[in-house]
């Protein structure tokens, strides 16, 4: 999910542009150290919020109306029977140990210092929905609860519009206030964006964010882990991170998460338009014409997931 980003090569900020293009490009999370000190980093400033251009809808029910319809539909999804060596059994089984990590972040963090990295792919959306569903029963704002959830997207320099409208719709439905960074790098990078956004938000000590262990730089990570040196410091919570690719689509499915609708055109990872495309994998035999994909749900195998990022 911050797999989008770039490493920071050894440029500095006062090179003119032709410098700044960076062939090597290099997927990241919030683990790689950087060749930059970060102090010789500018800080990049957020993007100015568009309001919501068609206040025409009926405005969604608040946060704890939210919160309390997720809890009611996990719950009785895990109530479900299912056979023990199904899917949909080890989605459960994912679910708890998920919903155990969120109620252990619940129990060590006061709401307000928790965040949220989102990006409106797969991962982070399943992510959010058991953040939501762990949330309940949410205290009103007066009694010490939230009416909307802290959360950063690092978006890339070519986002794909679809993408940034299901962003855009998602926050809305379920109440992220989303503070925004295009990363690009060298001039913006990831670890840029972050410490940009906690020196705007000094309260935030834990940031949930939604890597899998099949994702680059995933491989090592526990359910809570301190970011890296050279990275501003915040504890990453990883609730999901030993989910699978099916097990993903399989909990988003059953449940009737609305997502975004790039994922039913045969892409499996999102990044920019630039470096991604449809996964080959679920290329459609093809009569001549236009060329079909199969929706991203149908691939099965982690190895395969990314094979449409270039």
């Amino acid at each position: 999910m911050l797999a989008n980003g770039v490493q920071n090569h050894h440029h500095h900020h006062h090179h003119n542009h032709n410098h700044n293009h960076n062939h090597n490009h290099t997927t990241s999370t919030l683990t790689e150290t950087s060749v930059v000190p970060p102090c010789l980093e500018q800080l990049p400033d957020p993007e100015p919020q568009c309001s919501p251009e068609n206040d025409a809808q009926p405005p969604p029910p608040p946060l704890s109306a939210v919160a309390a319809d997720l809890h009611s539909r996990v719950q009785s999804f895990l109530a479900e029977s299912h056979p023990p060596d199904s899917l949909l059994a080890r989605v459960q089984e994912q679910t708890r140990i998920s919903l155990s990590v969120i109620e252990r972040a619940l129990a060590q963090y006061k709401i307000s210092e928790l965040s949220l990295s989102y990006n409106g792919g797969k991962d982070c959306l399943v992510l959010l929905i058991l953040f939501l569903a762990g949330l309940h029963p949410l205290p009103s704002p007066a009694e010490g609860g939230i009416s909307t959830i802290p959360a950063i997207y690092a978006l890339p320099p070519d986002p794909f519009q679809l993408v940034e409208d299901f962003v855009r719709s998602s926050s809305r439905t379920y109440h992220l206030s989303l503070t925004r960074y295009t990363t690009e790098p060298p001039k913006t990078t990831l670890r840029s964006a972050f410490a940009s956004y906690l020196a705007l938000n000094p309260n935030v000590k834990a940031i949930f964010v939604g890597t899998r262990r099949t994702d680059p730089h995933g491989a090592k990570l526990t359910h809570f882990d301190r970011t890296d040196q050279g990275w501003p410091d915040f504890m990453r919570i990883h609730p999901v991170i030993d989910w699978h690719y099916a097990e993903i689509w399989a909990f988003i499915r059953r449940l009737g998460i609305e997502y975004c609708s790039l994922y039913d055109e045969g892409f499996t990872s999102l990044g920019g338009t630039s470096n991604t495309h449809p996964n080959p994998k679920l290329k459609m035999p093809n009569g001549g014409g236009d060329q079909h994909y199969r929706p991203a749900y149908e691939l099965m195998d982690d190895e395969e997931e990314r094979l449409g990022r270039h």
